[in-house]
């Protein structure tokens, strides 16, 4: 039962936990003339895409946080670095983003494009809502 999500402790792990974070978009608040904050979903659903595309030592006072997912993608398209992609947005999530209960992480090679196409579906915790991110992660040089 492995990578599969149990819908009988979801109601154990609510809470009036409310996430917040910043709308990275700048967008001024009407009511506040502050910046937009993205609530729950949204907010867990932009961390989870900053995560993927943090590398080491890019978050300032947390080398740790990171993956090297974007040196895989200048390695050959195989079956083997499709997985190693897989694995590294996996390891990434269950460590650092803790309000995200992962399902499933699956990536799809685009030979067209040299790039990968990832879907990530997860739970928030605190929401029977489950989630899906399609992102596509391409070599910048």
């Amino acid at each position: 039962m492995a990578g599969r999500y149990d819908t009988t402790s979801l109601s154990r792990e609510r809470s009036n936990r409310t996430y917040k974070d910043l709308n990275l978009s700048f967008i001024k608040n009407p009511a506040t003339k502050d910046v937009a904050k993205l609530k729950d979903v949204e907010a867990v659903k932009r961390s989870v895409r900053n995560l993927i595309e943090l590398n080491h030592f890019e978050k300032p006072f947390h080398p740790e946080i990171g993956s090297d997912i974007r040196n895989l993608l200048f390695e050959n398209m195989t079956p083997v670095t499709e997985i190693a992609i897989t694995r590294a947005v996996e390891d990434l999530l269950t460590a650092y983003e803790p309000r995200a209960k992962l399902i499933s992480v699956k990536s799809n090679p685009q030979y067209d494009r040299n790039a990968y196409q990832v879907s990530i579906s997860f739970y928030v915790i605190g929401s029977a809502e489950s989630i899906t991110i399609q992102t596509m992660l391409e070599r910048t040089r």
